[in-house]
C-alpha cells in the first residue's frame, strides 16, 4: 500500500515539473505581443487583412515580400474592405480563420476593443519612432491598441490668381471672405462644409470646446460633453455669421465646394489631401496648400485621423505580428508606402524626411497634423454625428445658439439608449 502511494507522488511530482518544464500557453507568454519575438516559435506565414484597394495592395505587397526575406516567414494578404474587417472579424475569428493584423480607422478602437477583437500591443522600443498625435489616437483606456500606418487631417486650398498669400490668422480668412464674395456671381473668397463638425472643430477645440473630456491616460468621460460649453457657442456664432452674411451659401455640399473652386470662381477652400489630385488637374501651377489659420493666436487644431494595424485577439502568432506591424511601419516602409499608396506616414521620421515634409502640396498637411487632436475613439462618438451637424445645419439656416444644448441633449439620449455605447 506505502509503495502504490509512494508512486502516485512520485508521479504527481513528475507531472508538474513537466509542466513547469514546457512550453507556456500563449495566453500566459503573451499579452498583445509584449513579449519579444525571440520567445516565440516562428511560424511559417502570418496572415494580414488589408484594406481593398490597389495603390495600398501594391505598395503592401512590395513590403511583405521583404520581410519574407528578412524572416523566412510568408505573409498571406487578403483584401478585405477597411470598414467590413470589424464584423467579418467577429466571425471568422473564434472559428480560426481571421488574421493575425487586421487595418482600421482609430476611432473605431473603443468599438473593437469592447468586442474583444483586438489585444494592446507593446511597442515601447519603437514607440518615439512615431508621431505624437498618432500614438496619442491608437491609445484607449492608457494602452496602445494599434500600429499607426497612416496620419490625415485637412488644410488650406489657395488659388494664387485671387490671394498672393494663404491667409495665416481668421481673421484674414474672414477679410478674404467679406471682400471676395459676389453670390450672384457664385464667386467665394472662401468655401468649406460649413455644417459639418468635422472640418468646423478647430473652432471650437480653439474657443475651448471638446466632445469628451479626456483624462491624461487616453480615457474619456462619455458623460462629460463639451459641445456647448462658452466656447461652443462661440464658434456657433462665427460659423452662423458666414451664412447670415450669404459669405458660405445654406446647403453647400462637397460637390458644390469642389466644382466651384475648380472653376477658380473660390479663393481659399478647406479640405483633406484626398481632393489634391482633383485641384490640381484643374488649377495646375496656380494650385497653392498651407496650414490652417491661426485661430486666437494658436495653431488651429484640427480633427486627426489615424489608420493602423491592429492586434487580432485571435491570433496564435503575437509576437511575430506585431514584429511585422512594427516592420510595415518603420521609416523606410512607410515611405514606401507613401510613395506608392499617397497616404501620410504616422511615422514621425518619415513625415520629417525631405520626401514628405519638403512636398509642396503635402507638406503642409503633415505640418497641419502636428497641430491637430484625435478625434475620440470611444463607441459613444457614434452618436455625435448625426444629431451635432443636424444643429449646425440649423444655425446655417438661423436658428438660435439653443440648437447646440439641444443637439448635447439628443447625443446623451443617444448613448443612454445604446447602452452607453
Amino acid at each position: 500500500m506505502k509503495k502504490s502511494v509512494s508512486l502516485l507522488i512520485m508521479a504527481v511530482l513528475l507531472v508538474g515539473l513537466l509542466a513547469g518544464c514546457g512550453p507556456k500557453r500563449e495566453s500566459e507568454r503573451s499579452s498583445g505581443g509584449e513579449t519579444e519575438t525571440g520567445e516565440a516559435s516562428k511560424p511559417d506565414k502570418l496572415v494580414v487583412w488589408v484594406n481593398n484597394e490597389e495603390q495600398q495592395k501594391k505598395a503592401l505587397k512590395e513590403i511583405f515580400d521583404a520581410y519574407t526575406e528578412k524572416t523566412g516567414i510568408t505573409v498571406e494578404m487578403v483584401a478585405v474592405n477597411m470598414l467590413d474587417q470589424v464584423k467579418n472579424l467577429a466571425l471568422d475569428g473564434p472559428a480560426g480563420k481571421g488574421p493575425d493584423i487586421f487595418f482600421q480607422p482609430h476611432d473605431r478602437i473603443g468599438d473593437i476593443v469592447m468586442q474583444g477583437l483586438a489585444e494592446p500591443v507593446n511597442i515601447d522600443d519603437v514607440k518615439s519612432s512615431y508621431s505624437e498625435t498618432a500614438i496619442s489616437a491608437v491609445t484607449y483606456d492608457g494602452k496602445i491598441y494599434g500600429v499607426p500606418q497612416v496620419i490625415e487631417t485637412y488644410g488650406l486650398y489657395y488659388n494664387k490668381d485671387r490671394v498672393k498669400e494663404p491667409p495665416k490668422t481668421l481673421e484674414e480668412l474672414q477679410k478674404i471672405a467679406a471682400e471676395q464674395t459676389n453670390p450672384s456671381k457664385k464667386e467665394y473668397g472662401f468655401l468649406m462644409e460649413g455644417a459639418n463638425l468635422y472640418f468646423v472643430w478647430p473652432l471650437f477645440a480653439n474657443n475651448g470646446s471638446y466632445v469628451f473630456k479626456r483624462s491624461d491616460d487616453g480615457s474619456y468621460d462619455a458623460e462629460d460633453i463639451g459641445l456647448a460649453n462658452e466656447g461652443a457657442k462661440k464658434a456657433g456664432q462665427i460659423i452662423q455669421s458666414w451664412f447670415k452674411q450669404k459669405q458660405i451659401p445654406v446647403g453647400i455640399n462637397p460637390d458644390v465646394m469642389n466644382g466651384l473652386f475648380q472653376d477658380k470662381k473660390v479663393s481659399v477652400v478647406i479640405n483633406g489631401p484626398w481632393i489634391l489630385p482633383d485641384y490640381k488637374q484643374a488649377l495646375g501651377d496656380k494650385l497653392g496648400v498651407a496650414i490652417l489659420p491661426e485661430i486666437n493666436g494658436e495653431k488651429a487644431k484640427s480633427f486627426v485621423g489615424v489608420k493602423s494595424w491592429m492586434l487580432s485577439s485571435f491570433s496564435e502568432n503575437k509576437e511575430w505580428a506585431v514584429d511585422l506591424m512594427k516592420f510595415i511601419t518603420n521609416k523606410e516602409n512607410s515611405l514606401k508606402y507613401f510613395q506608392t499608396a499617397g497616404e501620410m506616414p504616422a511615422n514621425q521620421e518619415a513625415l520629417n524626411d525631405p520626401t514628405v515634409k519638403d512636398d509642396p502640396y503635402i507638406g503642409p498637411f503633415a505640418e497641419q497634423t502636428q497641430y491637430g487632436e484625435p478625434m475620440p475613439s470611444i463607441p459613444e462618438m457614434q452618436q455625435v454625428w448625426e444629431p451635432y451637424n443636424k444643429a449646425l445645419e440649423l444655425l446655417s439656416k438661423g436658428e438660435d445658439l439653443g440648437v447646440l444644448d439641444e443637439a448635447v441633449k439628443q447625443i446623451k439620449d443617444n448613448i443612454k439608449a445604446s447602452g452607453g455605447k
